[in-house]
């Protein structure tokens, strides 16, 4: 006869040369131990369902994403719809970030990102994107990003990334920011500030006819006024009637991040900000990056535009999570 693993750890941990709790047959310390204090995965549920009469992205059904060669110069027509898919976005960003509280799930916050979304008429981008099964990404504490919404309960002192992109009018709006679940410590709450600055200056930079590597530069030398660290694998990118474009933007100075920016291109800023190391390292499930060494990460998001003359940011303003430079407001 044989007995089930327990799921989750005891009341009392044992010793930490005792057999683990969950049934390996390996020492706690070497099990188990090391992971305390993180974040582990919960049960996701199943994929939500988006009504008949909301237009959908052309991976919605299968899945599968098809790229095609889209310009990087939007029309007038496809910046006006970005605009206002940015503004919801914005909104619903917002909305979700009220939501945030101590003794909720992920999952909760997903079901509330998802009915919000199609309240609105669109359709929430990240579900079914490669197969990503729900429709707003939840990174907690040292998930740095696209944290699968799940059964976890939020805890006091948690801090947590939302992660909202809408698809309505045939183009993408996306947007993200860190949340305090309940009190959080300075620190956290000093790398949640510092992360939204060193969006506002990465935004700052855009300039037409400047290298995108004068993005990274400003973004990489406020992270280390703080002696903070900047997560390299994971990067800005273009936006449009695509998810994601070829447009790539380094939140780190690298002189071969050379395209020239020019007035009608769009893209994302979202710089990912770690209390200790920047490298990554993933979880099985191919989609949740966590901070190699277990610290804490934030990150904030912004779509912008190129104008003539600097830059427009179509998820700010007033609604926002992050409507404007800490600085300017």
């Amino acid at each position: 006869m044989s007995t089930a693993s327990p799921t989750s750890p005891p009341a009392i941990p044992p010793a930490a040369n005792e057999s683990c709790w969950c049934g390996s047959g390996r020492k706690y310390k070497r099990c188990h131990k090391p992971l305390e204090g993180r974040v582990l995965p919960g049960v996701v549920s199943p994929m939500r369902t988006v009504p008949a009469h909301i237009p959908r992205p052309p991976y919605a059904e299968s899945g599968e994403v098809r790229r095609w060669n889209e310009s990087a110069i939007k029309t007038p027509d496809v910046i006006s719809r970005m605009r206002h898919a940015g503004k919801m976005a914005a909104e619903v960003l917002r909305l979700a970030g009220e939501f945030v509280k101590p003794g909720i799930t992920t999952d909760a916050i997903d079901a509330y990102v998802h009915d919000l979304c199609i309240a609105r008429n669109a359709y929430p981008s990240p579900l079914n994107y490669s197969g990503y099964p729900k429709s707003v990404c939840t990174s907690v504490n040292e998930v740095i990003c696209h944290g699968i919404p799940d059964s976890r309960v939020l805890e006091d002192g948690d801090i947590i990334n939302l992660d909202v992109t809408c698809y309505i009018n045939g183009v993408h709006g996306d947007t993200n920011a860190t949340f305090a679940v309940g009190t959080i410590s300075e620190q956290d709450a000093n790398l949640i500030r510092v992360t939204e600055e060193c969006m506002w200056r990465g935004i700052e930079a855009v300039v037409p006819g400047r290298p995108l590597s004068d993005i990274g530069k400003a973004i990489e030398a406020r992270a280390k006024q703080d002696k903070l660290g900047v997560v390299r694998a994971f990067i800005g990118h273009g936006i449009g009637e695509q998810f994601h474009t070829d447009i790539q933007v380094l939140h780190y100075y690298d002189a071969r991040n050379n395209t020239v920016m020019r007035p009608g291109m769009t893209f994302t800023i979202e710089p990912m900000i770690t209390l200790g190391t920047w490298q990554h390292r993933m979880w099985d499930d191919d989609w949740t990056a966590v901070t190699a060494d277990g610290k804490r990460t934030a990150q904030f998001e912004h779509t912008v535009l190129v104008t003539d003359t600097g830059v427009e940011v179509l998820t700010g303003g007033t609604g926002a999570a992050s409507p404007a430079a800490p600085w300017s407001r």
